[in-house]
C-alpha cells in the first residue's frame, strides 16, 4: 500500500483514479476498492488530492458500478439461474427465498450491502435477479454509497491507515456475520419446506 502511495503521490491527477476502482469492485471484478478510496484519502490528507472530489469520485463510482451490476443480474442473471440445466430444482427454489427475502428485507440489504467486505458487489446482482423495483434499489444504494464514500473517506483523511485498518477488519467481521446468518436461514427454510412435505403425505 505504501509502495502504491509512493507511485501515486508523483502525479495528483492520477490519484482520482483510485477511487474509481470502487465501480469495477461493485461489478465483481477483482480491485481494491475498499482500500483505494482508503489510500486516495490518505494522500488527499498530504495535500496531494483534494477530500471532496476523492469522496464525490468514490459514490459516483460506487452507485454506477452498483447500479450496472444490478441491470445484468435483472436481464441476464435470472435467466441464467432458471435454464435447464444440473441442479435447476434446486437453483428454482433459491431463486424463490431469494425473491421473498427481497420483498420482505431489500431495502436495508442493499443499504447495509455496500458496507460490508465481501458483500457487497453480490448485493446489487441479487437485487436485480430477485426483481426488485429499480426505484427503490437506486434510492437506498445511492443512499450506502454516499454515506459508506463519506465515512472511510473521512476515516483515511483524519485517521490515516490505521482507522481505516480497524473499519476493514470490522467490515470482515460483518461479512462472517452475515454469512453465518444466511445459512442458518436457507437451513430454516429447508426445515420448513420438509416439514411441509411431511404434512403433505401424513393428509395424504
Amino acid at each position: 500500500m505504501l509502495a502504491t502511495a509512493a507511485i501515486i503521490s508523483a502525479s495528483s491527477g492520477l490519484g482520482y483514479v483510485l477511487p474509481m476502482l470502487i465501480g469495477l469492485e461493485s461489478l465483481g471484478v477483482p480491485s481494491p476498492g475498499e482500500t483505494a478510496l482508503v489510500l486516495a484519502a490518505v494522500l488527499a490528507s498530504q495535500g496531494k488530492l483534494n477530500i471532496v472530489i476523492v469522496i464525490a469520485i468514490a459514490s459516483a463510482s460506487a452507485i454506477i458500478g452498483d447500479n450496472i451490476g444490478y441491470l445484468l443480474g435483472r436481464h441476464f442473471g435470472r435467466d441464467v439461474l432458471e435454464a435447464r440445466g444440473p441442479f435447476h430444482e434446486r437453483r428454482a427454489k433459491v431463486i424463490a427465498i431469494g425473491d421473498r427475502y427481497f420483498e420482505k428485507h431489500g431495502a436495508k440489504t442493499v443499504f447495509i450491502g455496500r458496507w460490508i467486505a465481501l458483500i457487497r458487489f453480490v448485493t446489487a446482482w441479487l437485487a436485480g435477479i430477485n426483481g426488485m423495483p429499480l426505484p427503490t434499489f437506486f434510492a437506498w444504494n445511492a443512499m450506502g454509497g454516499i454515506t459508506w464514500a463519506i465515512t472511510y473517506g473521512l476515516a483515511g483523511y483524519y485517521g490515516g491507515n490505521a482507522v481505516a485498518h480497524v473499519m476493514e477488519r470490522v467490515g470482515v467481521v460483518a461479512a462472517g456475520g452475515l454469512v453465518v446468518a444466511l445459512v442458518l436461514g436457507l437451513a430454516y427454510a429447508k426445515l420448513r419446506e420438509h416439514r411441509f412435505e411431511q404434512t403433505l403425505d401424513d393428509d395424504g
